[in-house]
């Protein structure tokens, strides 16, 4: 249902150029998930919330009727991530919105981070000889402060690398799609996500894609947002973010959803030849260390046995 809006919303930077977000919810934390749509909402961008048949979808409806230039779509089923990012980005596509938004539903935003993002966006298409498809945030967690780095699948040049000598705008070939501001344009041209990956590899299987057709991938230092990548845990590494944990479930669809990619003209030769030696060592450390060795062997095992069926 779409709530009512009102005029009497104060402007920001934002306005000078009309946006939108797209949020995808399933079982989400209301408290966190509305903190962040009226951080949105004080940027002056109106949000779509694709809900991916929540178990608290009531109690969502009723706060979203609440918010003004807040769109809420409810789903009786979970369609997977893909799909439910897929019917945002229609959403706004429709309503011709030059720019777009995606967020996880746990993602904090920090003060001017719409402003700073289409700032960083304008400088980014002068200084990049190609097309910029889409513009990531700098990611910090929220936890240990931890702050990821823009990554490129390149034999010497690997993460960090400045775009046409700016200091806060950087090359990449890979962005994590919570908190990316994508183009309308590109999105036309590229295509929309992969329904059949569900949840995990998403957006990297997007971004070479795009990187393939010839557009631009970029970070920016001008956005900071807080997001944590993976599940809590106690174990060092993962505290220390050098590990990333998921549960067996979750390696099952990135195991197969890999192995996929794997077989893929468009993703990068270089990146092929770590993940693989990446995916060995993780799964290795989780049937050695986890005391779900046995469901995580299950699920890698159904992983490797299903990653030829996909489409």
């Amino acid at each position: 249902m779409e709530a009512e809006e009102t005029d009497n919303s104060a402007p920001t930077p934002c306005r000078d150029i009309d946006i939108c977000a797209v949020v995808v919810t399933w079982q989400p934390d209301m408290d966190v998930l509305l903190a962040l749509l009226d951080q949105l909402t004080a940027q002056a961008c109106d949000v779509f919330v694709i809900d991916n048949g929540s178990a608290n979808a009531e109690t969502l409806d009723a706060a979203i009727a609440a918010r003004a230039r807040v769109t809420l779509k409810r789903w009786h089923e979970n369609k997977g991530l893909a799909a439910a990012m897929n019917a945002g980005l229609q959403l706004a596509q429709d309503k011709t919105y030059p720019f777009v938004f995606l967020f996880d539903q746990d993602s904090t935003l920090t003060d001017d981070f719409c402003a700073g993002m289409l700032d960083a966006w304008q400088r980014a298409s002068v200084a990049s000889a190609l097309p910029v498809a889409a513009l990531g945030p700098r990611l910090q967690n929220p936890v240990n402060a931890r702050q990821t780095p823009f990554r490129l699948f390149r034999m010497l040049r690997r993460s960090d690398n400045q775009l046409g000598g700016i200091p806060d705008l950087f090359q990449a070939d890979f962005l994590i799609s919570s908190g990316c501001l994508f183009s309308r344009a590109a999105l036309g041209s590229i295509g929309q996500m992969k329904e059949s990956y569900f949840i995990d590899n998403i957006d990297l299987e997007w971004c070479f894609r795009a990187r393939a057709k010839g557009f631009a991938l970029v970070g920016t230092d001008s956005a900071t947002l807080l997001h944590a990548i993976g599940e809590a845990s106690n174990n060092p590494l993962v505290r220390a973010g050098w590990m990333v944990q998921h549960s067996p479930l979750r390696s099952y669809y990135s195991t197969r959803n890999r192995l996929h990619l794997y077989r893929q003209d468009y993703a990068p030769l270089n990146w092929k030849l770590r993940d693989c030696l990446r995916f060995a060592l993780k799964s290795l450390w989780l049937l050695l260390c986890s005391r779900q060795r046995r469901e995580y062997l299950h699920q890698i095992r159904r992983g490797i046995r299903d990653s030829g069926d996909l489409i």
